[in-house]
């Protein structure tokens, strides 16, 4: 049982093993910082910045998962390929 499966699961990771884009953790660190700004902002009555920052956050998760997706398709997964 033990030896059969081991190198099946080995070539399977071996398989999905995917290219992992550096900027994408810090784009999500950002998106979260300014979303916590922004929410702070809210509650303390100055929704002009509060708005201010929550369009900030739009535009960096945007970007961060326009990174995601152009990561994945330089590196040849394309993600709007279907599978056969």
């Amino acid at each position: 049982m033990g030896s059969n499966s081991e190198p099946a699961f080995e070539d399977f990771l071996q398989e999905k093993k995917r290219v992992r884009n550096p900027y994408v953790p810090v784009g999500a660190l950002i998106t979260a910082g300014v979303l916590t700004a922004g929410l702070i902002s809210f509650r303390r009555g100055n929704s002009q910045l509060g708005q201010k920052l929550m369009r900030a956050r739009v535009v960096v998760q945007g970007a961060t998962v326009a990174l995601m997706v152009g990561t994945a398709y330089y590196y040849g997964d394309n993600p709007w390929q279907q599978t056969k």
